[in-house]
């Protein structure tokens, strides 16, 4: 059992890596998934821009924005 994140710069990346995941899935589903697709990869990329740019603000906005998304 993986432990909880106890911040942001260590749930960011683990939320990443779990919507990283979830594209897989939807992209099994064919044609149906391309839409949450699309908006996994838009959220993964301003999730990206965040944590290099060291904003905690727009980290934090990005790490709740991909906490939405479910299987």
């Amino acid at each position: 059992m993986s432990e909880t994140p106890t911040n942001l710069a260590e749930a960011l990346p683990r939320e990443q890596q779990r919507v990283r995941g979830l594209i897989e899935f939807y992209r099994s589903i064919g044609p149906a998934g391309a839409f949450g697709v699309a908006m996994m990869q838009a959220s993964l990329a301003a999730a990206d821009r965040a944590a290099a740019s060291g904003d905690v603000v727009a980290m934090l906005a990005a790490y709740q924005d991909l906490k939405e998304y479910e299987e």
